[in-house]
């Protein structure tokens, strides 16, 4: 749903469920600024009534009555659209809690804030803080990208978007037209996966890599959105996390914690080296570039080369 008909929705709902007497469709026009700049009568006419079968099939009970003019009038009595008392498990609890805190540095912190009070008076568990998730431990989802909000919307509204996207191994970012499907977090880092419209194919990419605003597109999707979107593993894969191979590389002491992490076997080499063996997947050779002239790959011969490769690429830009 486009953000201006969802917000021209919400005005609508609340006129009709703040009013203590029908609201006439004129009454309703002047109230609802979208409204008065809808044109003619008659574009304002369709408007309202698609306007409110839609406020009807999400389930607002809105009657139909005359006023005291002998005019048409509407409103929607608040005990007939009462929601029925919310219950609230502590897994429940927890998980709204957690999903409040994505938007802790975002523009709707205030309302994830506002809303987990309410669910607390409907109802939410006496014994559960919805920030303080089982034991001393805080869950968090780091929101610190200035990207994630508009995605975010433009996943949810199905808009195309287009991004400066900087590749680990590129000196300078590339213009990409994304067709956005999903954002997920995996490991501290939040991504999106899409289809890229220039390349043809579903891509992920990593939200701090994102350069610039993100712009959106009024043309509609080209490619189908699948059923599952596995970001998680996409990006797994890539990292190497999934690998079958191990890999024998060099390592300047005292550098590449995050590889030494991952390491099988470490044997100290002196005069400042050690040697690593690491799984081997796709997309650890772009990993092993960041680590730039701390990293030498021993073996296999291919992985070797595409390291290089990368490093030549970078050199160029």
């Amino acid at each position: 749903m486009a953000i201006a008909k969802a917000e021209r929705l919400m005005n609508l709902a609340l006129c009709l469920l703040g009013t203590r007497r029908p609201l006439s469709k004129r009454e309703l026009r002047e109230s609802i600024e979208a409204y008065l700049e809808a044109g003619s009568d008659d574009s304002f006419s369709r408007m309202f009534e698609r306007d409110k079968d839609d406020l009807r099939e999400l389930g607002l009970v809105i009657e139909t009555v005359e006023n005291l003019d002998g005019e048409v009038g509407y409103l929607a009595r608040r005990d007939s659209n009462r929601l029925p008392p919310i219950t609230l498990d502590a897994e429940e609890a927890a998980a709204l809690g957690l999903a409040a805190k994505v938007w802790q540095q975002a523009r709707l912190a205030g309302a994830a804030s506002g809303a987990l009070q309410k669910l607390r008076a409907a109802g939410l568990p006496e014994d559960v803080d919805p920030y303080e998730a089982h034991g001393a431990l805080e869950p968090r989802i780091p929101v610190h990208e200035a990207a994630f909000e508009p995605l975010m919307l433009a996943c949810r509204d199905r808009r195309p978007v287009v991004f400066d996207y900087r590749k680990a191994t590129a000196a300078h970012p590339e213009t990409r037209n994304v067709e956005p499907w999903a954002l997920e977090c995996w490991r501290g880092h939040w991504y999106l996966a899409g289809w890229d419209r220039d390349r043809g194919a579903e891509r992920v990419f990593r939200l701090s890599r994102i350069t610039g605003k993100v712009r959106s597109r009024g043309a509609a999707f080209s490619a189908p959105v699948p059923d599952v979107v596995t970001v998680r593993e996409t990006v797994a894969s890539w990292a190497g996390e999934i690998a079958d191979r191990s890999a024998l590389i060099r390592l300047r002491s005292g550098s590449g914690y995050p590889l030494r992490a991952k390491a099988t076997a470490v044997r100290e080499l002196g005069d400042g080296w050690d040697e690593l063996e690491i799984p081997y997947g796709h997309g650890l050779d772009a990993w092993l570039v960041e680590f730039g002239p701390d990293v030498m790959v021993l073996e296999p011969a291919e992985l070797r080369a595409d390291v290089v490769d990368r490093l030549r690429a970078v050199a160029k830009g």
